[in-house]
């Protein structure tokens, strides 16, 4: 392993190393200060940011298209095999660079923003977690290691979305990202148990698995599927409003910045696939079409700030997802990056935004005028009202997502429980609970 490949194997590992070793410690019962954390997390990813600028001038120098670690296998069983295979190439260094950058920014920020807040150390052990994730997912070889990052991203957004624990509508929205989230997953993992029973590989390190036109579009069809739920885009678009439970550092990195461009990234590493099938290209621009209508029409009507920069992100994530299916790469790579950037600065700004906002008004001594009030125009007045009320209820999605995707995953899951409750030959739970109430009855009885 040359010079070169250990810089990418530390900035891939060195969030990862740090969550793993400051949860050990806490597991001991060692509980480090506010300072003690935000040092180190300054540290890591300026680190990070210096060892990837050194791989960019050293490619840039070699004229060296990529950097590839092999690890061997994970395991094997017959044909099949796991590689670790860590790669850095024209596309997923933009996508590294951005994730240790708005990480490291959003550490230092939240010091301040989390100060003396009780989940201090929980977030950021999952800034940690989250960015490890995503580090994985873009350095990634292989789809099998990508689909480890991808998983990892998922659960700390879920837990991140239910940092404040207390309040039962934070927990109950990340419980509903997390069934989206399942639904949608099972996309990619199809699509990477299909490629090795099809093309015996499911690496692009040395370029995309070989497969005929029809297994192509099934498999870019599934990642789609994948990608969609990720970046929220119709009919998963939903999921996106609820996640602004969580606090606003992780809504910035996570639904402004990286955790939403995810699926970006991923159809950008097949864009390739997608070129090859009419049927896929028009797909993928559709989906960002309507998500794009979609995302400005409801955002809109949104009543608050952070859910009016919600849709105004995914609504940006379905113009790139145009860009992907009509072929643009580097055009959609430059406008992932600006637009992470700018979604990043405006999450943490809300707040001095309205503050600001609340200012101008005053000064203007009335209200400020509305924009796009020339789009409204356009439309007859009756399609206006009917427009608002579609937007209030935002499209009518969250009862889509209820009726089709949440509660039959969740009653599929209440009967597996159900299952192995009796294949242990243990009491239900409803029975469970009657049981501890009454011995609770009686013991209130008896005294």
């Amino acid at each position: 392993m040359d010079l070169l490949q250990a810089t990418l194997v530390v900035v891939v590992l060195a969030p990862g190393v740090v969550f793993a070793v400051f949860g050990l410690l806490w597991l001991t019962g060692w509980v480090p200060s506010e300072r003690v954390l935000s040092r180190v997390t300054g540290a890591t990813f300026s680190s990070s940011v210096f060892g990837l600028a050194a791989i960019v001038g050293k490619l840039l120098w070699t004229r060296t298209p990529s950097v590839e670690v092999a690890f061997g296998n994970w395991f094997a069983v017959h044909n099949y095999h796991f590689p670790l295979v860590l790669m850095a190439d024209r596309l997923s260094l933009p996508f590294l660079g951005m994730t240790v950058v708005l990480s490291g920014l959003i550490g230092q920020f939240s010091a301040t923003y989390l100060h003396r807040e009780r989940g201090f150390l929980r977030f950021f052990l999952l800034l940690h977690l989250f960015a490890f994730g995503s580090l994985v997912a873009f350095a990634a070889g292989s789809f099998d290691l990508l689909v480890g990052g991808w998983e990892l991203v998922g659960i700390t957004s879920v837990l991140l979305i239910a940092f404040f624990q207390q309040r039962t509508a934070p927990v109950e929205n990340g419980l509903r990202v997390f069934v989206v989230y399942r639904a949608c997953d099972i996309g990619l993992l199809v699509a990477v148990f299909a490629m090795h029973h099809w093309a015996g590989t499911a690496s692009f390190a040395a370029g995309l698995p070989k497969l005929t036109g029809g297994q192509t579009v099934i498999a870019c069809l599934l990642l789609l599927l994948a990608a969609a739920g990720k970046a929220a885009q119709v009919p998963f678009s939903e999921w996106l409003p609820r996640a602004m439970e969580g606090p606003t550092p992780s809504s910035a990195i996570f639904y402004g910045a990286i955790s939403i461009h995810a699926g970006a990234y991923l159809l950008l590493r097949v864009q390739p696939m997608i070129a090859q099938s009419a049927l896929v290209s028009g797909l993928v621009i559709a989906t960002g079409v309507i998500t794009a209508i979609h995302g400005t029409i409801v955002g809109r009507a949104s009543a608050d700030a952070k859910t009016s920069l919600a849709y105004a992100s995914l609504t940006q994530v379905g113009v790139v997802l145009v860009e992907i299916g009509i072929g643009w790469k580097s055009i959609a790579i430059v406008h992932v990056l600006g637009h992470a950037m700018v979604r990043t600065l405006q999450f943490l700004r809300a707040p001095s935004m309205l503050h600001d906002y609340h200012m101008m008004r005053s000064a203007s001594g009335g209200e400020l005028s509305p924009t796009g009030k020339h789009l409204e125009d356009l439309f007859p007045k009756g399609m206006q009202l009917w427009l608002f009320r579609w937007a209030l209820d935002r499209g009518h999605l969250d009862t889509i997502l209820d009726r089709l995707v949440v509660h039959p995953l969740v009653r599929l899951s209440r009967a597996f429980a159900t299952l192995d409750h009796i294949g242990l030959g243990q009491p239900m739970p409803r029975q469970r609970e009657a049981a501890i109430s009454g011995r609770s009855s009686a013991g209130v009885g008896g005294d």
